[in-house]
């Protein structure tokens, strides 16, 4: 058997009538940014508050997934991109169940990105750069990663020894060392009421 005998099953129950069983749209929110400047922090508020409101939420954070769905994979720049391919193969299913899917991870190659948004239906893709300076992230330092990575003990480290490409037209861009945590959730929920995600 190869690739070609594989055919998408369509099923009865689509997409459509999960969000009108849930009661609000299905979407992908896609943080991206260096390490420490509060992707998982802000996604996290952003599911408690959606949440509250009883939207159906599922949050994938970067190091959650390597615990299991990504638990074979390192840290080459070929891991990598494979390990966001599987989480945007996974996002894609998620939205196809009726989700708002909450997604924290560094994802610093604007090429990587484009291949997540590939899975997820149109319009249906929201990027947040959580432009938060490397200054500011170095200093939080929450998993000590920085001061190793400036010791030479971690190679290909991003913001220090490998690039991060910061999108070009993100969705929104938020900078947690001068936009606090309340007001970053705000100006996600007013965004996702504009983009009729959400009521």
């Amino acid at each position: 058997m190869t690739n070609t005998d594989i055919k998408w099953q369509q099923h009865d129950i689509n997409a459509q009538r999960r969000e009108a069983l849930f009661g609000h749209q299905s979407a992908v929110i896609w943080f991206t940014g260096l390490s420490g400047s509060g992707k998982s922090t802000v996604a996290n508020a952003l599911e408690q508050a959606l949440a509250a409101q009883g939207k159906h939420t599922y949050l994938l954070d970067g190091d959650n997934v390597r615990h299991g769905l990504c638990a074979d994979l390192g840290f080459s720049a070929q891991d990598r991109s494979e390990n966001l391919r599987r989480v945007g193969a996974v996002a894609g299913l998620m939205v196809d169940a009726g989700l708002l899917v909450l997604s924290a991870f560094i994802s610093p190659y604007r090429n990587q990105r484009a291949l997540v948004k590939s899975f997820i239906p149109a319009g249906k893709f929201i990027e947040v750069h959580i432009a938060t300076p490397l200054q500011v992230c170095e200093q939080r330092d929450v998993k000590g990663l920085y001061k190793k990575a400036r010791a030479g003990q971690i190679s290909q480290f991003t913001g220090i020894s490998d690039p991060y490409e910061a999108p070009e037209a993100a969705d929104l861009v938020l900078d947690t060392s001068v936009t606090s945590l309340q007001d970053s959730v705000q100006q996600l929920l007013a965004l996702l009421k504009e983009r009729q995600i959400i009521s």
